[in-house]
C-alpha cells in the first residue's frame, strides 16, 4: 500500500486526537506504529493507553517536559535533535508502516527543530509508510510536501472560560 503525508494543524482542538485515533485504526489493521512526541515529556494519558499495545504502537517522548516560551533552551533544542535522528532511523529501517510526528509544526514554531529538518524527514519518508506530522503552525513549505492537510479550526472553546487541560480528555 502507497503511504502519504498527513498534516493536522490550526489552532482548534484534536489534531493529536485525530493522530492518535488514525494509531489506534492502523494497529486494529495489522500495521506496526510509530509516535514521537516532541515538546512532551511526562504522565500523559495516551501514553498509558499505548503502553497496552506494545509491540504494534511504539510512542517516545522528546521533551523537556516544560512549555517552551520565546528562545527555546539548549535542553529542549537537544531534545529536538535526539527526535529528529530518532525519526531518521525510524524511517530508514522501513519497519513501521504508520509515523507520527507529534508536535513537529509547534517544534519548527519555537526554533527546536528546523524547518527544513521536518521537510529532510518527509523527503526520507519510504513510499509504503504513512507520515502524520501534527501541531499548529504549518509552514507553508511542509504544507506544500503534504498530500493531505486537515486544519483544526476554533470555534469556541471552553479554555476561554478558564477551564485548564483535564486528564482524559487533553492530557
Amino acid at each position: 500500500m502507497k503511504g502519504y503525508v498527513q498534516v493536522y494543524t490550526g489552532n482548534g482542538k484534536g489534531k493529536t486526537t485525530a493522530a492518535l485515533g488514525l494509531s489506534i485504526r492502523a494497529m486494529g489493521a495489522g500495521l506496526k506504529v510509530f509516535i514521537v512526541q516532541f515538546l512532551k515529556n511526562g504522565d500523559y494519558s495516551e501514553i498509558k493507553a499505548m503502553e497496552k499495545f506494545a509491540g504494534q504502537i511504539t510512542i517516545e517522548q522528546y521533551g523537556a517536559g516544560k512549555f517552551v516560551r520565546g528562545k527555546p533552551s539548549d535542553e529542549d533544542v537537544k531534545a529536538g535533535r535526539k527526535a529528529c535522528d530518532r525519526i531518521a532511523e525510524i524511517l530508514k529501517n522501513a519497519e513501521h508502516d504508520l509515523v507520527i510526528i507529534e508536535e513537529g509544526n509547534v517544534a519548527v514554531m519555537f526554533n527546536i527543530i528546523t524547518e527544513q529538518d521536518l521537510l529532510d524527514l518527509i523527503d526520507m519518508k519510504p513510499d509504503h509508510v504513512e507520515l502524520v506530522i501534527t501541531g499548529r503552525g504549518a509552514t507553508p513549505a511542509v504544507i506544500e510536501k503534504a498530500d493531505l492537510v486537515t486544519e483544526m479550526a476554533e470555534v469556541k472553546h471552553y479554555y476561554a472560560k478558564g477551564v485548564m487541560a483535564r486528564v482524559g480528555i487533553e492530557k
